[in-house]
């Protein structure tokens, strides 16, 4: 298992792609220097009326598939 951290802080306006489902895909910079593209999908449930903000914590197999994804901050 691999895990990355991350930190997202966009306003309702900015999110609003997301919450529509327009994007389908969201590029991160991980607080271990690697560029992680992730879907969209996964982040919606984190979706508030300010906005997606937030320390994440990014799980995936060995074989950098989604495992599973939770605000740590």
């Amino acid at each position: 298992m691999l895990i990355y951290t991350f930190r997202l802080n966009f306003t309702a306006e900015q999110i609003l792609t997301i919450y529509r489902g327009d994007a389908q895909r969201i590029s991160v910079l991980s607080e271990q220097g690697l560029r992680i593209e992730l879907a969209a999908q996964h982040l919606r449930r984190f979706i508030g009326h300010s906005g997606l903000q937030g320390r994440f914590r990014l799980r995936t197999d060995d074989n950098h598939r989604f495992l599973d994804l939770e605000r740590i901050g």
